[in-house]
């Protein structure tokens, strides 16, 4: 099969989004691990399909694929691609679109400067809906790392998180944690961890070790968590800046009740068709 793709990013986390609404797309574990693979496919960190709807009230679904062929719920660098793909490939010519996820209704707004603005949801504090195996809700919990004991946060975006607060991002044990974080058993779906320093209420620093991928270069939802969980423990403003390895997202979050608001680039790298 013959597959029609685009190469996209948002701060150097990078994508294949494909269109799923004019091509027949079905694609297996293996062929979502060939498109990931830097080597011998595309090379991304997700695969992003964009699909009709399924019913009444979004303009259209989005489903998500890791470089490992797992399906996953949300990705918040990832839904801002897919609405620049939608509106520059003519599907949308409206700036605000709603698209259908895993995790739910998303909406999307472009900006006249060109960045892309996300509605990303309230977030997910209970911990048996994140999933988050816990005795009930906390701001942060201990959890026991082969003998270590770390504490973290544990957020769901539509996707779970873990955040751990750090002193410094460049001195962070992000592939040693990140990996045996990722899949505790505590975390029945596997998480999402991130390490966050803060630099001030306004601005924090954070590297991401995804599920199912790796450290990347940025994480929208990761972003989002990180804001939550330091705006829960009292250490952050309602409007943060983010950096991140690839660049910057600016994060709004009011409090509990209200939804987390993402804004950040979105950019077409080059297209293509592959044989999968």
């Amino acid at each position: 099969m013959k597959l029609k793709f685009t190469k996209m990013q948002g701060l150097g986390n990078d994508f294949v989004v494909v269109d799923a609404i004019r091509q027949a797309v079905r694609l297996s574990t293996e062929q979502c691990r060939h498109l990931g693979d830097r080597r011998f496919g595309i090379g991304c960190d997700q695969i992003l399909l964009a699909e009709p709807a399924t019913r009444p009230g979004p303009d259209y679904r989005y489903r998500i694929f890791n470089a490992d062929g797992g399906e996953v719920e949300q990705c918040g660098n990832g839904v801002r691609c897919l609405g620049r793909f939608l509106v520059d490939k003519g599907f949308a010519a409206k700036e605000n679109l709603t698209v259908e996820t895993l995790a739910g209704d998303i909406r999307i707004r472009l900006l006249a400067d060109g960045q892309v603005a996300v509605d990303m949801g309230q977030p997910v504090l209970t911990p048996t809906l994140i999933p988050f195996r816990a005795e009930g809700r906390a701001t942060e919990y201990s959890l026991d790392v082969h003998g270590e004991t770390v504490t973290i946060a544990a957020v769901s975006m539509g996707n779970p998180h873990a955040v751990v607060r750090v002193d410094s991002v460049g001195d962070a044990p992000v592939a040693r944690l990140g990996a045996a974080i990722e899949s505790h058993p505590r975390f029945p779906r596997r998480v999402n961890v991130g390490f966050m320093e803060i630099v001030s209420p306004e601005q924090i620093r954070l590297r991401v070790f995804e599920r199912g991928v790796g450290e990347t270069l940025a994480c929208g939802t990761g972003a989002c968590a990180a804001v939550v969980a330091g705006r829960l423990a009292g250490h952050l403003a309602d409007r943060v800046c983010v950096d991140l390895p690839g660049g910057r997202l600016e994060i709004n979050w009011q409090g509990e009740g209200h939804s987390v608001w993402m804004i950040g680039p979105a950019t077409t790298v080059f297209e293509g068709e592959i044989e999968v």
